[in-house]
């Protein structure tokens, strides 16, 4: 089995790679996975892409990994790519191709637009390397409508309006997506409710031991590896399960323990504090009066 890693810098560059005519557009692409020329060999390939992609795929008879997972597609699965992410392929010699289409964004493409900035405020397009999107049938056909129409312009209509139509069409797009991941949050609901289950149990763990002395408060990413999500990913989450972005989590279970050692043992602030993480006093007490809105001290003479 080959085994590379491959730049993709131009929309047109993975069109020859994957044996499809010149796109119609340089900076825009929607192509059917059913045109990409078969593979000749099985193939392992890491691919880079200078553009975003979006993609609806399913039937596969190959796997493609995101972070540690695999996904098959069996059913429609959308999942969204930013510049610079890897995407590692494996390709079996003569398999089917699987059904579904891609689209490609070049960031030029949105130059000079609003979109060319708030495009980063949808964290779906980091949620890839860890989490797909499982489209129901009636979202797979709204996204489909739009993705035709997008197509449809690109291809038979490019003048001065061309680009701001696309570029709507595109916004509307992004924002049925975000609609459907955070359906996606709620009819998940066992597993992700396990998954809270398992974080108040690691962060259980983590406080009760020396971890905060040592190795100070645990991090968005170090939990985020933990359950093999993104960050993005697991913020979104919780916002949604919680109301609370990670780290407004971890800060909730410090306060709880900080309350704990106040009304517990005779410990002095500064000691506490050193026994949370904290280099420095002052900076616990800071915290703990943001959260609580009493000092550290003022909460211990409340007990008494």
């Amino acid at each position: 089995m080959s085994d590379s890693t491959i730049r993709v810098k131009s929309i047109s560059q993975f069109h020859t790679l994957r044996g499809l005519p010149k796109p119609k557009h340089p900076l825009i692409s929607v192509i059917n996975f059913e045109d990409m020329a078969p593979a000749t060999e099985s193939i392992k390939q890491r691919l880079i892409f200078d553009f975003y992609m979006i993609s609806v795929k399913r039937d596969m008879d190959h796997k493609y990994r995101y972070g540690q997972q695999d996904y098959d597609f069996d059913e429609g699965v959308m999942f969204c790519m930013a510049p610079h992410q890897i995407l590692s392929v494996i390709r079996q010699e003569n398999g089917k191709n699987p059904s579904g289409w891609m689209m490609m964004i070049h960031p030029d493409f949105l130059w000079n637009t609003p979109l060319a900035s708030t495009i980063k405020k949808y964290e779906f397009f980091d949620y890839s390397v860890n989490e797909a999107l499982f489209l129901s049938e009636d979202e797979e056909i709204k996204i489909q409508q739009i993705t035709d129409n997008i197509k449809q312009e690109y291809q038979t209509n490019i003048d001065k309006f061309s680009q701001n139509i696309i570029i709507s069409q595109l916004e509307t797009l992004l924002n049925y997506s975000e609609r459907f991941y955070q359906r996606q949050f709620i009819t998940r609901g066992k597993a992700h409710h396990q998954f809270l289950a398992q974080l108040e149990i690691l962060l259980k763990n983590y406080f009760e031991g020396n971890n905060l002395k040592e190795r100070g408060l645990p991090s968005v990413r170090f939990l985020s590896e933990k359950f093999n999500m993104s960050p993005f990913y697991m913020r979104s989450l919780l916002r949604t399960l919680t109301g609370q972005t990670t780290q407004q989590h971890i800060h909730e279970k410090l306060i709880e323990k900080a309350k704990e050692r106040l009304s517990t043992t005779e410990l002095s602030v500064s000691e506490i504090a050193y026994e949370l993480g904290f280099e420095h006093s002052q900076s616990f007490s800071k915290l703990f009066k943001a959260k609580t809105d009493i000092s550290p001290l003022e909460f211990r003479k409340l007990l008494h």
